[in-house]
């Protein structure tokens, strides 16, 4: 696995999922998911916001809701994986109690694991499937697509 880069650098791209028990979330995240905390806001009493990475670029913040949590459906997160990670992270969510899909093949060369949360919002860890069990037909169609002029 991959060492969690805990430096303060700017994201240019994090989620924020409200959660109806933040303490529950977070100790899923951190328990199931692979995540640490990085930051929990304020430090003393009842925390308003936790932020909580993975790899770099991978940063949630968990907020609490204002009112009933409702997944969107059809959006997701997807994270980066590595491949050897993927059956102990699904081994995981669902010890925590969780609703989990895979490891399973994709037709796109990945091999994926999706975990549903508390509040219901789903999440994509995702990983190349090693060579040996790739479609290479699939990667040779992916290699003459034509590319954008100039490209």
């Amino acid at each position: 696995m991959n060492e969690i880069d805990t430096s303060i650098y700017p994201m240019p791209f994090f989620v924020r999922l409200e959660t109806t028990d933040l303490a529950r979330s977070r100790a899923f995240y951190t328990g199931a998911l692979d995540f640490i905390e990085l930051a929990v806001l304020p430090a003393t009493g009842d925390a308003m916001l936790v932020h909580l990475r993975r790899w770099r670029y991978q940063d949630i913040l968990l907020v609490p809701a204002r009112g009933p949590v409702r997944a969107a459906q059809g959006l997701g997160v997807s994270l980066a994986a590595e491949h050897d990670s993927l059956a102990g992270l699904a081994e995981r969510a669902r010890a925590a109690g969780a609703e989990v899909e895979g490891p399973l093949d994709t037709p796109w060369n990945t091999a994926d694991v999706v975990v549903t949360d508390p509040d219901g919002l789903r999440l994509t860890y995702t990983a190349q499937r090693p060579v040996e069990r790739r479609d290479l037909a699939f990667e040779e169609m992916v290699r003459s697509l034509p590319t954008p002029e100039g490209q």
